[in-house]
């Protein structure tokens, strides 16, 4: 068209038409606007990866700037997920006997609980005793059988199903349970004979990850398969509000509650364990903790390689960032555009006699691109 102007309509001559049908040409290149993205994508996970943040590809980095509700699995993410036990209650018999029992029963499991119970005995030096029968079931506990006696050793669920009466020890239950503690209770048919209290202790940082996540316009959940009580005691020291708990969840539910979150916005799933791989899966960001399994460090988009929760909010800010430079680089590409094509065509001639060659076009171009390029860099001054 500039050509056409130029050669037809204002009479012009061919060398003058065709220079600044060139200089159109070169300043309209769209160079500044491919590296927009791309830059601004290849510095914020350089950046992230400095800061123990190891992001998997551009698609996550873009997707967490949207983020607007982060759910947080308890054990081993809100808590370090070693738990250790902090007392031996029994109902019927002694504290031996009671962890005698118990230990027996949990050294065929590898839950935490059971690791921990296991190692209480240990250090008490109590001999175990060779259990039958031995059943888990996930989320609950386990049925087992020592010597001529059947066992039950599990959550109140558990032991409620199985027609176990937990009148007895109800007030100690429920004061354990406000205190944050999860209580193992151990039955002998269909009697409580004694309870095990266990704490898990909570990461330091926690509470400032969620407050920071918060002072971003966060929200921010619990899950646990811990009993409500249990639950909220963990909520309400971390900062989380009680409405936005999710207690007694089975490791196969954790999916379906990110799904019910998922319908008011974009969801973020952190988590460490295997039983966290489908909800990290279904989440919009997956968060795994760098201490975490292999199999939850798959399912997850971000890997938080320092296993700290306040590399979470960062996470979600570099992002953020990211995503800043990214349109502050598509406005600088459109803006040489815009303003360079209308003066390569030649408007500014009829008033100032002055005609952008070229040359001249050639590096404003190349000098959009710079400016992009630069601009990315510059991410990786910030603070997260």
């Amino acid at each position: 068209l500039t050509f056409l102007a130029w050669f037809f309509v204002f009479g012009e001559d061919f060398s003058f038409a065709l220079s600044a049908a060139i200089a159109v040409l070169v300043i309209a290149c769209p160079c500044a606007l491919g590296l927009a993205t791309p830059t601004a994508i290849m510095v914020g996970t350089g950046k992230g990866v400095k800061e123990g943040i190891l992001i998997k590809g551009g698609d996550a980095l873009e997707t967490a700037h949207k983020v607007t509700t982060v759910l947080f699995d308890k054990t081993g993410t809100i808590t370090t997920g070693k738990p250790i036990v902090t007392a031996v209650i029994p109902v019927d018999g002694t504290e031996r006997e009671t962890l005698m029992i118990a230990a027996s029963i949990e050294q065929h499991s590898e839950h935490p609980l059971a690791e921990a119970i296991v190692a209480y005995a240990k250090e008490r030096k109590t001999m175990l005793a060779h259990i039958t029968q031995f059943k888990a079931v996930p989320g609950k506990g386990i049925a087992a059988r020592l010597g001529m006696h059947d066992f039950l050793l599990g959550n109140v669920q558990f032991l409620t199903e199985h027609g176990v009466k937990l009148d007895r020890v109800t007030e100690a239950l429920g004061k354990l349970e406000d205190d944050g503690k999860t209580v193992v209770l151990l039955a002998q048919e269909h009697k409580i004979i004694g309870m095990i209290a266990v704490a898990d202790q909570i990461k330091p940082q926690t509470p400032r990850a969620i407050l920071a996540l918060h002072r971003m316009g966060v929200s921010t959940y619990l899950i646990s398969g811990d009993n409500r009580r249990t639950a909220l005691a963990i909520a309400r020291q971390v900062g989380i509000k009680e409405t936005h708990v999710f207690a007694e969840v089975l490791p196969g539910e954790k999916a379906e509650h990110v799904k019910r979150l998922q319908q008011h916005g974009p969801v973020a799933m952190v988590g460490d364990g295997i039983n966290d791989a489908p909800a990290l899966a279904q989440a919009d960001i997956g968060i795994a903790m760098g201490s975490g399994t292999d199999v939850a460090m798959e399912s997850g988009n971000v890997v938080l390689m320092r296993n700290e929760l306040l590399d979470v909010p960062r996470a979600l800010r570099l992002s953020r960032l990211t995503i800043r430079k990214i349109k502050q680089n598509m406005f600088w590409a459109l803006f040489y555009n815009v303003l360079g094509i209308p003066i390569a065509a030649g408007v500014l001639y009829a008033w100032t006699g002055w005609l952008l060659s070229p040359i001249l076009a050639g590096g404003a171009m190349a000098l959009s691109s710079v400016s992009v390029v630069t601009n990315s860099l510059l991410l990786k001054r910030a603070r997260l």
